[in-house]
């Protein structure tokens, strides 16, 4: 394979890849399917290598589990796991919150002003539901944005996928949704007092709520 081919095949493989991790998470596959090559490939539209390409990556980041001589198939939904993510979730996005309120500028002020209005204007339009869950994730990520640590950010990522994967597939809980509406905008208003001990609070119970929901995908 040339140079020209490698990267074409490298770039639909990052194609692919964006779309199974979005389709993944928003559990479009079944938990503990087994995911049927040629199948992907008439899905996707791709051919067999940049396929097997972002089967790789996507075991290697979490979101399929690669079976010896049997291929891949859609990790199980467990309490252990959820356990597990959700109090990473707490420990390093806390982290990254005190040091994004310690180092956020003017710019980020402005950024996290921006992101919140975009998702309250969303949470109006409660039809558009890949639109808000964009929206949302954008939301968390600008708020941790300056904390200074790219590695710190991926696993915040990585973490955000795997509880999405869990709280999206429980049922809906809408009156845990207004409060967990609402502390966005708390959020917001904490960061911008410069209030750690209470910003990081609140983002732990925040967490803790949405957690409560995502239980329910394990019943």
């Amino acid at each position: 394979m040339d140079v020209p081919q490698r990267k074409q095949s490298a770039t639909t493989a990052s194609r692919v890849f964006d779309a199974m991790r979005h389709d993944l998470v928003n559990g479009r596959f079944a938990a503990g399917e087994k995911v049927a090559i040629n199948g992907l490939k008439e899905q996707y539209k791709v051919g067999l290598s940049p396929l097997r390409e972002a089967l790789n990556r996507l075991a290697a980041y979490g979101l399929l589990v690669q079976e010896n001589q049997r291929g891949f198939r859609v990790p199980r939904l467990d309490r252990r796991e959820l356990d597990d993510v959700a109090g990473m979730r707490r420990e390093l996005e806390g982290m990254a919150l005190e040091r994004a309120i310690l180092n956020g500028d003017a710019e980020w002020e402005s950024e996290l002003l921006a992101a919140a209005h975009r998702l309250k204007r969303a949470d109006l339009s409660p039809t558009k539901v890949d639109e808000w869950e964009q929206l949302h994730t954008r939301f968390h990520s600008t708020l941790v944005a300056p904390c200074g640590s790219v590695w710190l950010l991926r696993f915040i990522d990585q973490l955000h996928d795997q509880f999405d994967r869990y709280r999206r597939m429980a049922p809906g809980a809408p009156e845990v949704r207004k409060i967990l509406d609402a502390q966005h905008g708390e959020l917001v208003e904490l960061a911008l007092e410069r209030d750690v001990k209470a910003a990081r609070g609140l983002l732990e119970d925040h967490i803790d709520r949405s957690y409560q929901v995502a239980m329910g995908s394990c019943k």
